[in-house]
């Protein structure tokens, strides 16, 4: 009997390729990095904020009512807008919302005053969000 081997039945002790793979999954990581450096500087450098809210204040009116105080600034005021204002419970829940309608005027901030009928008594109020996207029921006087 001899002590060598057969050749084709174990790998052989030298690796070709492993040097390939990791360059593969360096520039892979490389790409994925870079990808979302430039997709966070162009959302944060480039988009638009055409409306901005800033909620005053809210009161609780009664068990199904909540007063809110809020400005809505506008990069171009004479265009209008809709505004989402909502209330919630204490628990966190949404209890009742209202759309506002943003008239154009030539005043870039107003400031306004609302209530929101809610379906459980209320805890808090803000606003959900804005847009210039003023649905034709709310233009209808």
């Amino acid at each position: 009997m001899s002590n060598t081997l057969p050749q084709d039945r174990y790998p052989s002790a030298t690796r070709t390729g492993g040097s390939k793979k990791w360059i593969v999954w360096a520039l892979t990581a490389l790409v994925i990095v870079v990808g979302t450096g430039i997709a966070y500087v162009g959302y944060t450098k480039f988009s638009v904020k055409e409306i901005t809210t800033e909620t005053i204040s809210y009161d609780i009116a009664d068990d199904s009512t909540m007063k809110i105080r809020f400005t809505v600034t506008r990069d171009d005021p004479s265009q209008e807008a809709v505004c989402i204002v909502r209330a919630r419970s204490k628990g966190g829940s949404e209890t009742g919302r209202r759309e506002v309608y943003i008239p154009a005027t030539t005043y870039q901030t107003l400031e306004f005053n609302t209530e929101i009928k809610t379906s459980l008594p209320p805890g808090m109020a803000d606003v959900f969000g804005c847009s210039l996207d003023v649905p034709e029921y709310l233009t209808k006087n």
